[in-house]
């Protein structure tokens, strides 16, 4: 009967943020087939999502966009009228007070699937880290002008927080908080991911601006160097795999958020399906893990049923 009364963590339904694909190609929901229970999203009907979400508690969602036309440059990632542009504006008009995050990339909006300008180099093409730079800048600022409260850049760029917090502040944004995917790794777990935002690329991969996961100091530098550049929330990805970091960066000082991503969720829901696990029993015991290791924040797909379940202790 004394168990509650000792418990050194527990999750709360405000250290949730859930994920949302909004597809401006598509008239009605589109399941992701990696991802059992999650869908892709039409424009028109986002606003209903966030209302559903609001209701049972949950006041936080970031986006990740999927357009009708794709390109070199990534251009309908800074349309005025482009898929998460509107989207924002959409939630916002459903729900003001919902905190509407949009991931600042390139990938979803690139015709090969990289997070910014391509161009030769001495080793083949490969990203480049300046023009790229000027590109989320951009996309930062066109999320900002639709209404969103926080943006975050999840390219892995040099520079970003600093080329993104500047051309905010040069705009008028300058309350409008970074939340910086700081230390993210050259993942096999993002794989369900790139199916759900048709994100995948042409050619090669990302491990020349993504993290190599042997790297646990390297980790904790760049998450140094962006709360050093203008970050107000540091991000660790993924999370479950990565308690050591997310622990590490926590003692930098700024909020910690920490990612589940994709492939945990598949993982688990595949695990859970064929009765192998107790689905509910591990993403609490694989949240609760991460928010002991420091996270103040976890964006999951498991969002809106682990607010369900907490009802159901009350």
């Amino acid at each position: 009967m004394f168990q509650p009364l000792f418990k050194e963590n527990r999750l709360h339904k405000t250290d949730l943020i859930a994920p949302v694909f909004v597809d401006e190609t598509i008239a009605a929901r589109k399941p992701i087939l990696s991802m059992p229970g999650q869908s892709r999203i039409p424009p028109g009907t986002v606003g209903e999502v966030a209302e559903t979400l609001w209701d049972c508690g949950l006041s936080a969602m970031v986006l990740f966009g999927i357009p009708a036309h794709k390109d070199a440059r990534g251009s309908g990632a800074f349309a005025q009228d482009g898929v998460i542009q509107k989207a924002v504006q959409t939630i916002k008009r459903a729900v003001p007070d919902m905190a509407v995050i949009t991931d600042v990339c390139a990938c979803e909006y690139t015709d090969h699937g990289h997070c910014g300008i391509i161009g030769d180099t001495p080793c083949g093409p490969d990203l480049l880290n300046d023009p790229s730079l000027d590109l989320m800048a951009k996309i930062a600022v066109s999320h900002a002008e639709s209404g969103a409260d926080m943006v975050a850049p999840s390219c892995m760029l040099d520079g970003m927080v600093a080329a993104i917090r500047n051309t905010l502040d040069g705009a008028g944004y300058e309350a409008l908080p970074i939340m910086s995917y700081s230390t993210k790794y050259a993942s096999a777990l993002y794989g369900p991911f790139r199916e759900a935002a048709d994100s995948g690329y042409a050619f090669g991969d990302r491990s020349t601006y993504q993290l190599d996961p042997a790297n646990a100091r390297e980790g904790v530098r760049e998450s140094v160097l962006d709360a050093e550049e203008g970050a107000d929330v540091l991000m660790v990805k993924p999370a479950g795999f990565y308690l050591d970091i997310i622990t590490s960066v926590a003692s930098i000082g700024l909020p910690v958020a920490a990612f589940q991503v994709s492939g945990e969720y598949a993982m688990i829901k595949a695990a859970g399906g064929n009765g192998w696990l107790d689905e509910r029993q591990v993403v609490m015991e694989s949240l609760t893990g991460i928010k002991r290791a420091g996270a103040d924040i976890i964006i999951t797909y498991f969002a809106e049923d682990v607010a369900g379940w907490l009802d159901e202790e009350q």
